[in-house]
């Protein structure tokens, strides 16, 4: 039975299979890969709502089925805190799901990173398979699975009343037991020693269903890995000219705050992410 219902979104390449890996030492949570479960709540509650079936008979039954979908989902997990990877999860809609169907607010803990630092790290993994334009689509607009997630984070940020907990990937890398404690804090869990000497990922996923053999690699200790590759002029023009865009929504939000009276942490020193409109729901690469 959950007890507890924990998110894990943000960024691509920021540490979230490593960070599941290392929440697993924990007896008492379950971290796997990439999850369904937004997509088929999100699937479900659409399925009624639009169902004319269900208005016919008048059938009050949306909660019901959307809330029992986690628990089919996870229904061989015997431990009792589920952090659940999706980088959809930071959607609006998806945030308003999460609050809407599980009786306590889920926690959510943002992995970001620089975007140029995702971007060059995508291009060592393409050349690591074969391919040749190790640029193409990176960062169209709307595209998966660096844009969307940005108008995710984004819009988390900008939205934040104390559930959203943003951590950075050099927190993750070169403090990973102080970011650990927060994440701790942050989900009411009790302390617990993890053993950063020996990381193992044992709820593996099937790289080749995303065409990226080693996407989700974790090596036994944190390290990281030196990349050779110089992404062109433009590409680097775009991911300043993102950042530029974020960092001046940042700054309106921030002022905003702070004439209400109410700036956070959370608001302030975190890497930069852009604007983009979300479109309601989720999809299915996450």
């Amino acid at each position: 039975m959950i007890k507890q219902f924990v998110a894990l979104s943000g960024l691509p390449r920021t540490g979230s299979t490593l960070l599941s890996a290392i929440l697993s030492q924990n007896p008492l949570i379950h971290a796997e890969g990439t999850s369904a479960v937004c997509q088929l709540m999100w699937d479900m509650q659409y399925s009624v709502m639009n169902s004319e079936e269900v208005k016919g008979n008048n059938k009050n039954i949306l909660d019901s089925l959307v809330r029992v979908v986690p628990s089919i989902y996870y229904k061989d997990v015997n431990k009792p805190i589920i952090v659940d990877k999706c980088r959809s999860w930071t959607l609006q809609a998806n945030t308003e799901m999460l609050n809407r169907y599980f009786d306590n607010s889920p926690k959510i803990i943002v992995l970001v990173r620089p975007l140029i630092e995702i971007v060059t790290s995508f291009m060592a993994l393409r050349k690591m398979n074969g391919w040749t334009d190790l640029e193409v689509g990176l960062l169209d607009d709307g595209s998966e699975p660096i844009m969307r997630s940005l108008a995710g984070v984004e819009w988390a940020r900008k939205n934040n009343n104390g559930e959203f907990l943003f951590v950075t990937y050099d927190e993750l890398i070169d403090c990973t037991e102080l970011t650990l404690n927060r994440i701790y804090q942050h989900c009411g869990w009790e302390p617990f020693t993890h053993n950063l000497n020996n990381i193992v990922n044992y709820l593996k996923e099937d790289d080749s269903k995303y065409n990226a053999i080693g996407i989700h690699d974790v090596r036994p200790q944190i390290s990281r890995r030196k990349i050779n590759i110089e992404p062109s002029d433009e590409l680097i023009k775009k991911c300043n000219f993102l950042e530029k865009l974020a960092s001046i929504a940042d700054d309106a939000v921030t002022a905003a705050k702070i004439g209400n009276g109410a700036v956070t942490a959370a608001t302030v020193g975190l890497n930069k992410v852009t604007t983009i409109t979300a479109r309601s729901g989720n999809v299915s690469w996450s």
